[in-house]
C-alpha cells in the first residue's frame, strides 16, 4: 500500500465531526480569498456508494452544474458562482478523486466512468440542470454527459474546453507517466513541501494565465493534499478524448465555447477544431485572458453566459 493511500485511510478514519469541521475551515477560507460571503456557500457530503462526494450549493432557481478541471476543485468556481447565483442555483461538486471527494481504490477516473458517477450524483441530488458548465477537462465531462443523456441541459458551457485528444505520441508517453506519478512517492514529495519550492505561481503562469496571491495560495493549498494530486495523476492516466471527439457531432445541443487568447493549454486554435465538430457551436475568445479565465475575469465570463441564455431564450421565443 502506497503512503498516500495510508494517508487517505487515516482521513477517512476520523470521526465525521472531525471532517466537518475541517471542511468548514477549508470553505471559509477559500470563500474568505473569493470575495464571497462564507454563509452564501452550502457545502455538504453526498453519499452515493463507493464515492463520498463533496458539492458546493450557492443561489435558488434553475440549476446550473459546474464542473471543474483537472487538478482543481470548486473553488475554481466561487468568483462564477457567486455572480450567476442570483439568477441561479449553482451546484459545483469536486471530481471523483479531487480536493474533498473520495473514492475507493478500485475507481478508475476514466472520461466515461466520471461522466456516468456525476450523472447518478445529479439523480441523487433530484436535479435536473438547465446549463452545465464546464472547465477544461470538465467541459468533457460535460459533453459526455450531455451524449449519454444522463442530463438534458438547454445549454452546454465550455470554459477553455478541452475536447481535442491529444497527439498519439503524446497520449502514448503522458497517460503510462502520470500512471506511474500516481504510484509512486512523488504525491508525498509534493505534499510534504516541494511545491512550495517549485512554487505553484510558475505552473500558473505556464497556462497563460496570472493569479494573485489568493488563487495561488488556493492551488498551492490542493497540491499539498497527497489524495488530491494522487487523484488527479490517476485520472490524467486514464484520460481519453478520442471516443468522446468522434462522437461531438452527436452534440446537438447549444454549446457556447469561451476561450482565453493566451492560454497556452487549449489554445484558440484546438477551440475552433473543437467547434467546427459540434452542430450548435457558438465561440467567443476572451482577450487578455488564459487558460483560467472564469478564476481571471469572472464578471465578463458569467456575462457573456448570461446575454447567451438569455439571446436563446428570445431566438427560441420568435421561432
Amino acid at each position: 500500500m502506497s503512503l498516500a493511500r495510508t494517508v487517505r485511510r487515516h482521513l477517512e478514519g476520523r470521526s465525521a465531526r472531525s471532517a466537518v469541521a475541517e471542511v468548514e475551515r477549508w470553505m471559509q477560507r477559500l470563500g474568505a480569498e473569493a470575495a464571497v460571503e462564507p454563509e452564501r456557500l452550502d457545502h455538504r457530503f453526498v453519499e452515493d456508494g463507493p464515492i463520498r462526494w463533496h458539492v458546493t450549493t450557492m443561489g435558488r432557481g434553475p440549476v446550473v452544474l459546474l464542473l471543474h478541471g483537472t487538478g482543481a476543485s470548486s473553488h475554481s468556481f466561487f468568483g462564477l458562482m457567486a455572480r450567476l447565483a442570483e439568477h441561479f442555483t449553482v451546484v459545483a461538486p469536486d471530481l471523483p478523486g479531487h480536493a474533498l471527494t473520495r473514492v475507493p481504490p478500485s475507481f478508475v477516473p476514466s472520461l466515461p466512468n466520471m461522466a456516468a458517477a456525476l450523472g447518478r450524483l445529479v439523480a441523487r441530488l433530484g436535479q435536473r440542470p438547465r446549463v452545465v458548465v464546464g472547465h477544461s477537462a470538465g467541459a468533457a465531462v460535460a459533453a459526455r454527459m450531455t451524449i449519454d443523456r444522463t442530463i438534458a441541459p438547454t445549454l452546454v458551457v465550455g470554459l477553455a474546453a478541452a475536447l481535442v485528444p491529444f497527439p498519439r505520441l503524446a497520449r502514448a508517453v503522458l497517460s503510462p507517466a502520470a500512471e506511474l506519478l500516481s504510484r509512486s512517492v512523488v504525491p508525498i514529495l509534493i505534499a510534504s513541501g516541494v511545491a512550495r519550492t517549485h512554487r505553484v505561481d510558475r505552473i500558473v503562469r505556464s497556462t497563460g494565465s496570472a493569479l494573485g496571491p489568493y488563487g495561488i495560495e488556493r492551488y498551492r493549498r490542493l497540491v499539498e493534499r497527497p489524495e488530491h494530486v494522487e487523484g488527479t495523476l490517476s485520472m490524467m492516466a486514464r484520460w481519453d478524448l478520442g471516443p468522446l471527439y468522434d462522437a461531438l457531432p452527436r452534440l446537438d445541443v447549444p454549446f457556447l465555447l469561451l476561450s482565453g487568447d493566451l492560454d497556452r493549454a487549449v489554445s484558440v486554435a484546438q477551440t475552433r477544431a473543437a467547434s467546427a465538430r459540434l452542430p450548435r457551436a457558438t465561440m467567443v475568445v476572451l482577450e487578455q485572458a488564459g487558460h483560467l479565465l472564469h478564476e481571471e475575469q469572472p464578471q465578463r465570463v458569467s456575462r457573456l453566459i448570461l446575454d447567451h441564455m438569455a439571446s436563446s431564450r428570445q431566438r427560441a421565443e420568435d421561432s
